[in-house]
């Protein structure tokens, strides 16, 4: 076997290979022989079926076979004898063949980069972090109270007022016609919940018990049916029953009936509850910090075939909202503009996946199995009843444990990095902590430019954004399927 390099320009190689006749020959006789032993052919005792007869009739499948695993074989030694650190699954061109001649084939790929070694102490972080102030907690353990908030008949007749809860026949239309969804009877409606049109509910307060309304308000132009959108409607409302709200008291007996000791006890647990969601938002800012630090300061050429998968994944979630919504926030760029700035999102994933990749594995980091187990458990949580289910599907679907892992590892690295790293904390309030950084941003892309992180693992969240649920389409599936014949 003859390997030789015909050019290598970057990342991309590309290799002949030779593979000489005589070696293809061997290979067909190795496994005629093979052939032999086990055909039985009628006329003929076991193991003394000639080979002429086996390569007439066995010959063309098993030239097959020979070439497709030279091919194979010759393509795993020109990698080995190269040293080559393939990005991806190689491309095979069979150039020439025919029995009894050399077979000849070119392999193109692309090389993985070398990552340039980061001096992980002299990265200088700042992560906000924010204090649980008093009124912050009571204003929260106030809305815990509100859940339990019941409700009771008027002693005496009134009329309507915030806080109070409607028992409401409604019926609406929009330019006289009825519409899908705008009939109602016995509807509980909080005044002040918001979550009727905006006006609706300011016009049904001040109204007495019995009372029949004309409510006026428009579609906002972000409804999700367009055909209402931005539309004047108007409902004819019937007030049947006005009910006050009971005082709710946040004492011991309700903290008891929820599980606690006492009030202290509930007290402790939502401070507790706090703290971790403050932990989390310090975290995902510093996480964001982190990789916006290795993404600006590291460049390298990375391969153009990771690139292209990387962009396909984006584009093709994009794609889907467009077709889903009906409309995407383009900022009035053409799509050539999205998608190069889109690939401008493949590169940096792609990019940041080998730095975090190469760190891992400079530093022998590792997903545990106990680990993989309590991220499949989790997952199996999610659909309650069918939680084997689950468990099966992971079990038989190694792509998906891998879709599991990705966040793992990028979580272990990353952690890694930061214990490395110089973090200094800055106090903040905790609406600058909860503030979500693309809000300022004119950048569109970032809603959608989830940074992915190590090469051989699948697409990852940059932490601003919503938490990945990377296996839930596949856990979904296996929790929702029926299994079919």
């Amino acid at each position: 076997m003859q390997v030789t390099e015909l050019s290598a320009d970057g990342l991309k190689r590309e290799y002949k290979v030779v593979v000489q006749a005589n070696d293809i020959e061997g290979r067909v006789a190795k496994r005629l022989e093979e052939l032999q032993r086990r055909i039985r052919v009628p006329g003929f005792r076991p193991g003394k079926v000639p080979v002429s007869l086996l390569r007439k009739q066995y010959g063309r499948s098993v030239m097959g076979e020979v070439l497709e695993q030279a091919v194979s074989q010759g393509s795993q030694e020109a990698i080995s004898q190269h040293e080559l650190r393939p990005a991806l699954r190689p491309q095979i061109e069979v150039t020439s063949f025919e029995e009894g001649a050399d077979l000849e084939f070119k392999m193109a790929l692309e090389v993985l980069p070398e990552v340039p070694k980061i001096d992980l102490k002299s990265v200088a972080l700042t992560r906000p972090v924010a204090l649980i102030e008093d009124d912050a907690l009571g204003r929260g353990l106030d809305n815990f109270k509100r859940r339990f908030q019941d409700f009771e008949p008027l002693a005496e007749p009134r009329p309507s007022q915030t806080g109070d809860r409607l028992t409401i026949d409604f019926e609406g239309t929009v330019e006289g016609e009825p519409f899908e969804g705008g009939k109602g009877e016995d509807l509980p409606l909080v005044l002040g919940s918001g979550v009727m049109l905006p006006g609706f509910e300011d016009q049904l307060t001040g109204v007495d018990a019995g009372a029949e309304v004309m409510v006026e308000v428009t579609f906002p132009e972000e409804f999700p049916n367009k055909e209402l959108a931005g539309k004047p409607a108007r409902f004819a409302v019937k007030v049947n029953e006005i009910a006050a709200p009971k005082p709710v008291e946040l004492d011991d007996d309700l903290a008891k009936a929820q599980g606690f000791d006492d009030l202290e006890a509930l007290r402790s647990a939502f401070r507790e509850s706090m703290e971790r969601e403050y932990a989390r938002a310090s975290r995902a800012r510093v996480k964001r910090a982190l990789l916006d630090h290795l993404a600006e300061n590291h460049k390298f050429e990375v391969p153009k075939g990771m690139v292209d998968l990387e962009f396909e994944t984006i584009w093709k979630q994009i794609s889907e909202e467009l077709k889903n919504s009906g409309e995407l926030e383009t900022s009035g760029k053409s799509e050539d503009e999205l998608k190069a700035e889109y690939r401008d999102i493949a590169e940096r994933r792609v990019r940041l996946g080998l730095i975090l990749s190469d760190i891992g594995q400079a530093n022998e980091l590792k997903v545990e199995q106990t680990e993989l187990n309590a991220a499949i458990r989790a997952q199996a949580q999610r659909y309650p009843g069918q939680e084997q289910k689950v468990v099966e599907f992971f079990r038989n679907n190694p792509q998906a444990v891998d879709q599991l892992r990705a966040p793992i590892y990028e979580d272990k690295v990353v952690d890694f990095i930061l214990q490395m790293a110089a973090v200094t904390d800055q106090q903040v309030s905790v609406e600058e902590l909860m503030r979500d950084p693309d809000a300022e941003d004119d950048h569109h892309h970032h809603h959608h430019g989830h940074d992915h992180h190590g090469h051989d693992h699948h697409d990852h969240d940059h932490q601003h954004e919503h938490e990945h649920e990377h296996a839930e389409p596949a856990a979904g599936a296996a929790a929702g399927a029926e299994v079919k014949p």
